[in-house]
C-alpha cells in the first residue's frame, strides 16, 4: 500500500539503497594541490548534507548550512601543533566518531577525532544497505560541527572543568599518523587534551591525584563512606548541559579527578567531556518532527527549552545516582550563580572566539541571542530539574555496616539519615559518624529507595504523621535488621522491605511491609550503569 504521504513514499523509494560514496572525499571544495608548507586550508565540515527545498522540508534545515559553509581552519601538523610533536597511539572511538589517542614526547594524550560521523556500525546489519542508513547519515546534520568549540569558555565562567578542543584539516597526503593515516586524510577533525590516567593530571587539574571513568568512580562510592561525589560541582554542570541543550550527557560522558581532603578520605570532581550535541537542531523537518515524538531525548536548542525531561533522558542513571543530596534551594542557588557568572559579555565573547568567522557571521547574532534567553529562564529549568529528580530519590549506602535512620517528623518532613560503623542497635549513632542526611516533602517525593548494599545494615523508621513518601528498603546480601516504629495515617502501608525471607530480623509493625522473597533478585544493585 502506497503511504498516505506520496512525496515521503517517493522519497524513500528514491532513496532506495544506502549510497555508498555518501561522505565528501576531501573537506577541501578547492581541488587544487595544498602547498606543503601550508599552515591553513579553505574547508567545508560536511558538503554531503546539503539538500535542496524539498530535502529541506522532509528532513529538516538543521545545521546544514553551517557544515556547507567554508570556512578557514589551521592544518594539523603533526610534528609542530603541539610542543614536541604528537606520535599516534591506540585507534578507538565509538560506533559513529573515528578516534585515535595522539601522544607528546611527556607520554600525555590528546584524543584526535573527525567531527563528521559515520552511523553505519549503529544499526541493526539488515538495514546496513537500506534507506534508513541514509536517513541516519543524514541526521548528523542536527549536530553542530563547530559547537564544542564554544564551550569552553563558558564553562571556565561557570566553574566547571572542562577540555579545550581546537578545530583542524588533516591534509589529503598526510601519513604521520600511522596506520591510521588514511583514516584522517582530508577531514576535519577535533584535537583536544585526554582527561583520563595519571599521566594527564599535570598543569591541567591542580591537586588531583588520579582521573577515572565513571564505573571506577561509583565502585569506589559504594564501597567506603570514605569516597565522597562533589555534587554541588555536578549540579552546576548539569545546569549548564541545559542550558546548552546537550542532552546526550550519559556516564561515558564524564571522567572524575579525585581530591584527597585533609579530614582523609576522597572527593570526587566531575569533568565533563565530548561536547559533540550541544547547540543541537533536530525536529524542524517533517521525519525528524515525527521522530522526536517517539525519541524524547532529541530536542531543539533554541530561546526556549523543549524538554527538560528529553535533555536528561540519556543522563538519568547518572543524575540518579550522583544528585542525591541537592535540595530545591539548592537547585535554585546554582541557577542563580550561573546567571551571574555567565554575563552577555562572556557569551558574547564564547560565541565569537568559538566560531570560525564565517560561521559567526552567519548566525553568532542568533546563537548569543538564544544563549541570553535560556539563561534568564535558568532558576524556572531548575526547579523542574529538580522536581522531576525528587519524585523518586535514591539513597545507597556502602558495603560496610551502616545505620539507616527514618524519621517522618511531620506531614511535611522525613528526614533520612545514614550513619557509618554503628556498633549496636540499642545505642545511638555518634555525631561525626553521619554519611549522608536529607529532608523530604512528600508533596515532592513520592518514594525513597534505602539500598544497605554490602554489611550488616540497621534500618530504623519512626514518628507518627499523616503523609510521608514510600519508603522502599533493599537490605542486602547479608543480615540486616529493620526496626519501624514509625505510623502514617491511611490504609496503605508506607514501608516496604525488599529483601530475602531468611538471614534477616524484622517485626511485623502496622506501616510495615513484607515483601521478602525466596529469591535473590532484590539484592540486584547497578553500580555502573549496566542493568539499564
Amino acid at each position: 500500500m502506497i503511504p498516505r504521504y506520496p512525496f515521503v513514499f517517493l522519497l524513500l523509494l528514491s532513496a532506495g539503497c544506502a549510497r555508498q560514496k555518501f561522505f565528501q572525499p576531501d573537506a577541501r571544495p578547492d581541488t587544487a594541490p595544498l602547498a606543503a608548507t601550508a599552515d591553513s586550508a579553505r574547508v567545508t565540515a560536511g558538503r554531503h548534507y546539503q539538500r535542496g527545498p524539498i530535502g529541506r522540508v522532509l528532513l529538516g534545515p538543521h545545521h546544514r548550512q553551517v557544515w556547507t559553509q567554508p570556512v578557514t581552519l589551521p592544518v594539523l601538523k603533526v610534528a609542530s601543533t603541539v610542543p614536541g610533536g604528537l606520535r599516534p597511539g591506540k585507534i578507538g572511538g565509538g560506533f559513529q566518531t573515528t578516534s585515535m589517542t595522539v601522544l607528546t614526547s611527556t607520554g600525555q594524550g590528546y584524543a584526535l577525532r573527525t567531527i563528521d560521523k559515520n552511523p553505519y556500525r549503529t544499526l541493526p546489519k539488515v538495514l546496513r544497505h537500506s534507506f534508513v542508513l541514509n536517513l541516519v547519515r543524514d541526521a548528523t546534520s542536527a549536530g553542530h560541527p563547530y559547537g564544542a568549540f564554544v564551550v569552553p569558555p563558558l564553562a571556565e565562567a561557570a566553574g566547571i572543568p572542562h577540555t579545550n578542543p581546537r578545530a583542524f584539516y588533516v591534509r589529503a597526503d598526510e601519513t604521520n599518523l600511522g596506520p591510521a593515516s588514511a583514516l584522517y586524510q582530508g577531514r576535519v577533525v577535533l584535537l583536544e587534551e585526554k582527561l583520563e590516567g595519571e599521566t594527564n593530571i599535570a598543569g591541567r587539574l591542580p591537586g588531583a591525584t588520579a582521573l577515572e571513568e565513571t564505573d571506577y568512580m561509583l565502585a569506589k562510592r559504594y564501597q567506603t563512606g570514605q569516597h565522597t561525589i562533589d555534587e554541588a560541582t555536578f549540579l552546576r554542570a548539569r545546569l549548564l548541559d541545559l542550558w546548552l541543550g546537550d542532552w546526550d550527557r550519559h556516564e561515558g560522558q564524564w571522567t572524575w579527578a579525585a581530591y584527597v581532603q585533609a579530614q582523609g578520605g576522597t572527593r570526587w570532581t566531575p569533568v565533563p567531556q565530548d561536547r559533540d550535541q550541544v547547540f543541537f537542531r533536530f525536529d524542524d523537518g517533517f521525519i525528524p518532527w515525527l521522530a522526536s515524538k517517539v525519541v524524547r531525548k532529541f530536542r531543539t536548542f533554541g530561546p526556549h527549552y523543549e524538554s527538560i525531561e528529553g535533555y536528561t533522558r540519556n543522563a538519568r542513571y547518572l543524575d540518579e545516582q550522583v544528585l542525591t543530596r541537592q535540595t530545591r534551594p539548592a537547585y535554585l542557588a546554582a541557577a542563580r550563580d550561573l546567571q551571574k557568572r555567565l554575563t552577555d559579555a562572556v557569551i558574547e565573547s564564547a560565541v565569537r572566539q568559538g566560531l570560525p568567522r564565517e560561521v559567526y557571521q552567519r548566525e553568532g547574532a542568533s546563537m548569543v541571542a538564544a544563549l541570553r534567553a535560556r539563561r534568564d529562564a535558568l532558576p524556572e529549568v531548575a526547579n523542574e530539574f529538580y522536581q522531576q529528580r525528587a519524585r523518586h530519590v535514591l539513597v545507597a549506602g556502602t558495603d560496610e555496616d551502616e545505620r539507616f535512620v527514618v524519621d517522618r517528623l511531620n506531614d511535611t518532613a522525613t528526614v533520612v539519615s545514614v550513619y557509618r560503623h554503628f556498633k549496636a542497635s540499642n545505642k545511638p549513632p555518634r555525631p561525626d559518624s553521619l554519611l549522608y542526611r536529607r529532608h523530604f516533602n512528600p508533596t515532592e517525593t513520592h518514594s525513597i529507595n534505602l539500598h544497605g548494599l554490602q554489611g550488616k545494615d540497621v534500618f530504623e523508621l519512626r514518628g507518627k504523621v499523616r503523609r510521608s513518601p514510600f519508603v522502599n528498603i533493599y537490605g542486602g546480601p547479608q543480615e540486616d535488621l529493620v526496626i519501624d516504629k514509625s505510623r502514617v495515617a491511611g490504609m496503605r502501608r508506607k514501608t516496604r522491605f525488599y529483601d530475602t525471607a531468611r538471614n534477616n530480623t524484622f517485626e511485623p509493625a502496622p506501616e510495615l511491609k513484607d515483601k521478602t522473597t525466596h529469591g535473590v533478585t532484590s539484592h540486584a544493585f547497578d553500580r555502573d550503569g549496566s542493568g539499564r
